[in-house]
């Protein structure tokens, strides 16, 4: 690890004028540099010391000194970023580690369960998705999404329960998926997606919330669709983004996956360059494992009375909820508000749970550096790399699904993708709370389950005015009168929504 990445460094660029990120996204290509993440704000680059006066030489000048380290000993931290024998940050052993990592019969907390403590490699988390299976066969199935170009199988748990004795002919089953791991170093993305897997697996038949939305939909959890990337990371190189596939050029593997994809396609600026992180192929669907994924999908809906109705494609870093279109700033999608007033209320949902802010834009004008907040047309600048060919567009455009995001979870850029596993719960509780409320949203409660609040009430014993407005429909307005903590907060962040506006929602067409 010090050998590989003990003179590497991770730079924080700040761009204000136009002509720097022209200059910056041209270096980047010329010198084939890692870049981490970037917004409208800011680019985070990992290179190499010996690399830095090339690249400032390359900058123009005001640039060359607006930059900040994020990392002084990236070797360490990827090192600590690995698991220990040791789970807290006292270095004593784990008070857990009598449990192991599977759950119980009894009731454990998700989050004293150990399998969260730590992140865990593909090798633990094959078996823990069998036994997921195993001990919720009622309404867990683990199946396969595809073979991967090393041979690895793409695992996921189908998590839904279908009603029976129906004797008209059933509608196609209207199905989420959840999805991490396209870029095999976002470890918290794949900690995620098993974290509200568990979650909502563990809250059937307990939570009448939960109960309805496992009733009402199939979820689909992918904790990583790029597993040969994912063994790389543990194995030999825990900054590797692509996966393993073999490209023309022999010591240059892999492709972004998430570049891939068949929609808007846009592997032109890379073709020539192998060795680029964000390398599509040589055409769409040349990377194996997003092809596969495809073909699943496809067979899924024409075979097997599928509906897709959700896509939520979790990735680090930036904290970001990210909607349609990726490939072009200048094309708007037809669900624009739709889609950015279910964001919203995922946003809130995730404030709720740790304070957390997430900010909320378009894909494409959420990895553009642009003019400053608040004018009222904004200027596009060039982008540090192509954003067409994503999976969120094509689900979005080619599935139709019509409420697909990309979100980009913690950090900021304190540690990037290498996030102290102390941050998989508080992580996870953001997830499956942003989840719960896309759920919940897409039965059409708007992100509130209604019928709960009122069987809430009634078992409170509250009768009178109340009782009579409950014999009819219920609609969001009756709610208001419904003295829960739960409306109160929820209606009073209706209050403050202008307010919060300035961090949540962009509108910048």
């Amino acid at each position: 690890m010090l050998a590989r990445y003990g003179g590497d460094v991770v730079l924080r660029f700040r761009i204000h004028q136009k002509d720097e990120a022209k200059a910056l996204a041209e270096a980047v290509n010329v010198l084939f540099l890692d870049v981490w993440e970037f917004n409208t704000e800011w680019v985070d680059i990992r290179l190499a010391k010996d690399v830095m006066p090339s690249l400032l030489g390359l900058l123009p000048a005001s640039l060359s000194k607006s930059h900040t380290p994020l990392m002084h000993d990236l070797a360490q931290t990827i090192f600590e970023s690995y698991p220990s024998l040791y789970s807290d940050e006292s270095g004593q052993p784990s008070h857990h580690t009598h449990r192991g990592f599977t759950p119980s019969l009894q009731k454990t907390p998700v989050e004293t369960n150990i399998f969260f403590q730590q992140y865990q490699p593909l090798s633990v988390i094959q078996p823990w998705l069998r036994l997921m299976e195993s001990l919720f066969p009622t309404h867990v199935r683990l199946i396969d999404i595809g073979i991967t170009y090393e041979g690895r199988n793409i695992p996921a748990l189908r998590v839904g329960v279908h009603p029976k004795n129906v004797e008209k002919p059933m509608d196609p089953r209207k199905t989420i998926i959840v999805a991490g791991g396209s870029h095999a170093r976002e470890w918290i993305s794949t900690s995620s997606v098993t974290y509200v897997a568990f979650s909502l697996i563990t809250e059937y038949g307990k939570s009448k919330q939960m109960t309805k939305l496992v009733e009402e939909f199939d979820w689909i959890f992918i904790p990583t669709l790029n597993p040969d990337g994912y063994v790389f990371t543990w194995e030999n190189d825990r900054l590797w983004r692509k996966n393993r596939q073999q490209t023309n050029l022999r010591f240059c593997k892999g492709l972004d996956l998430d570049r891939t994809y068949g929609f808007e396609w846009d592997g032109h600026a890379t073709k020539s360059n192998p060795c680029s992180e964000s390398f599509s192929g040589e055409g769409p669907f040349q990377g194996v494992e997003s092809s596969r994924f495809a073909n699943w999908v496809k067979n899924e809906t024409e075979q097997n009375n599928t509906k897709f109705v959700g896509f939520l494609d979790l990735h680090s870093y930036s904290q970001q909820i990210l909607y349609p279109y990726s490939y072009s700033c200048s094309s708007a999608p037809p669900s624009l508000e739709n889609l950015e007033e279910l964001a919203l209320g995922m946003a809130k949902a995730i404030r709720h749970v740790n304070g957390e802010k997430y900010e909320i834009t378009s894909a494409c004008e959420g990895s553009v550096i642009g003019s400053k907040k608040g004018k009222k047309s904004q200027e596009i600048w060039p982008r540090i790399e192509t954003g067409g060919g994503s999976a969120l567009d094509w689900f979005y455009h080619e599935v139709n699904v019509t409420y697909a995001y990309q979100l980009k979870l913690r950090d900021t850029g304190g540690y990037g993708f290498l996030l102290p596993s102390k941050n998989i719960v508080p992580t996870g509780k953001e997830v499956f709370a942003a989840v719960t409320y896309f759920g919940n949203y897409l039965l059409g409660n708007k992100g509130i389950e209604v019928p709960d609040i009122v069987e809430e009430i009634s078992d409170q014993a509250v009768q009178g005015t109340i009782s009579s407005q409950v014999s009819r429909p219920v609609s969001l307005l009756d709610v208001e009168s419904f003295p829960t903590p739960m409306m109160t907060e929820i209606l009073d962040d209706e209050e403050d929504a202008p307010e919060d506006s300035s961090w949540e929602l962009r509108r910048k067409r």
